[in-house]
């Protein structure tokens, strides 16, 4: 974080004003420059002693953005670094909101000129904040900022802090679902951080629910998105988007019914599945960008995971070979292609053309899975504690026997003596 370090007597604020209002005039000439200075400067000091702070902080971030493009990155953030420090002349916590909307507002207006300074500029204003819901405001202008000046680089990092921050801010379900939707949004244009993009859209859709009837439809073009991010990413083989309330309304929607339908086929059912629906829908594909040959391959390693896990552990070369459609010399191939994608883990039995399974993972995890964890988690339970209890016999068992040895022993003593 910047620190003020006063280098004049002239008050750190009334500098600032002098400076910028310098810089907006000196093209005017002194004749016109002058009156206009000096009224800017009376303006200011009249603000400081009656301790308006909104005010003087709204006037000071308008001046400074009026130069802003003539003025070196240093003196720029030196002249913001001073605008911010008045948040903690704030009288109020509303002050404290109205000072950092004024000065945010300000910083943000003129994204593509000198874009990752204003970023760095909004987080020393972020850092001096004490203010839970203010510290908010000024990360989701940080956010806007980053997508509409092109450095989305500097703050993607801070994601993976999102969880302390939420705790930290303390905010709303309808600020949340802003915050979710503002970070996909950073992301999705981003193809190395597909997997994180479709997270936060994921949990945008999960803040609606069945009694948001009204809210429900301005999320049904994200949930779409949501859907075909899913389709196309050749990395990403689980997803948790089909029970949602916000995308499961697509199943009825005239528009998306097909979308929904998709997912489906991908989340719950196998590679004829898919060709059936592809044949039946040729132009739906090219609709929204999605490769036939990809969702192919995609579909086939699906429906490989399905069949490990509905075999028993057990998977023949031939159920697989009909299953993925493929000729019998590639069913190896697509074996290794699902353990390196660590969707299966296995062991191939080529002399009894067999697939022994030994873990698969799910395509979703809804409250089948839930139930199903439940379930083994209560078995491994019980099991250990029945292994406590047969230890725990044993050793009562043992530790009688050695009591009865010596008891013996001592007898027979006194018995030769």
């Amino acid at each position: 974080m910047t620190t003020i370090v006063p280098t004049s007597e002239e008050d750190p604020f009334l500098a600032v004003v002098r400076f910028t209002s310098q810089l907006a005039w000196a093209d005017a000439g002194p004749e016109a420059a002058e009156p206009e200075i000096t009224r800017l400067c009376r303006e200011a000091e009249e603000l400081i002693v009656q301790g308006k702070w909104l005010e003087l902080a709204t006037l000071m971030a308008t001046s400074a953005e009026l130069v802003s493009s003539k003025i070196p990155e240093k003196d720029l953030e030196c002249s913001y670094t001073i605008i911010c420090s008045l948040v903690k002349n704030a009288n109020n916590p509303e002050d404290v909101l109205e000072m950092v909307k004024a000065i945010s507002s300000k910083v943000v207006q003129q994204p593509n000129d000198k874009a990752s300074l204003r970023l760095k500029i909004l987080f020393n204003l972020y850092n001096l904040l004490d203010h839970p819901y203010a510290r908010f405001q000024v990360y989701m202008k940080a956010l806007t900022l980053a997508v509409d000046g092109k450095v989305t680089e500097y703050i993607t990092p801070s994601f993976k802090k999102i969880d302390n921050f939420l705790k930290e801010w303390n905010i709303d379900i309808k600020d949340q679902r802003e915050l979710f939707l503002a970070i996909a949004n950073v992301l999705k244009d981003n193809n190395s951080l597909v997997k994180e993009s479709l997270t936060f859209l994921t949990k945008y859709l999960a803040t609606f629910s069945n009694e948001d009837a009204q809210l429900l439809d301005e999320a049904k073009e994200e949930a779409v998105r949501a859907v075909i991010e899913f389709v196309k990413a050749s990395s990403i083989f689980q997803c948790d988007l089909l029970d949602l309330p916000a995308v499961s309304q697509l199943e009825k929607d005239a528009k998306y019914a097909q979308v929904y339908q998709l997912l489906k086929i991908f989340l719950t059912q196998r590679l004829n599945a898919y060709t059936e629906f592809q044949s039946a829908n040729s132009g739906f594909l090219d609709t929204y960008g999605l490769v036939h040959e990809d969702c192919v391959t995609k579909m086939r390693l699906l429906s490989l995971v399905d069949l490990a896990s509905d075999e028993s552990g057990k998977i023949t070369y031939n159920s697989i070979k009909d299953t993925l459609q493929v000729n019998a010399e590639e069913v190896e191939l697509w074996i290794v292609r699902a353990i390196t994608a660590k969707l299966i883990d296995c062991k191939m039995d080529q002399m009894n053309q067999v697939v022994i399974v030994s873990r698969c993972s799910e395509r979703e995890f809804g409250s089948k899975q839930w139930q199903s964890l439940r379930t083994k988690l209560a078995t491994w339970r019980d099991n250990i504690t029945n292994i406590i209890s047969t230890i725990e016999s044993n050793k009562v068992t043992e530790e009688g026997s050695q009591a009865s040895s010596s008891s013996a022993a001592a007898i027979q003593g006194l018995t030769v003596r």
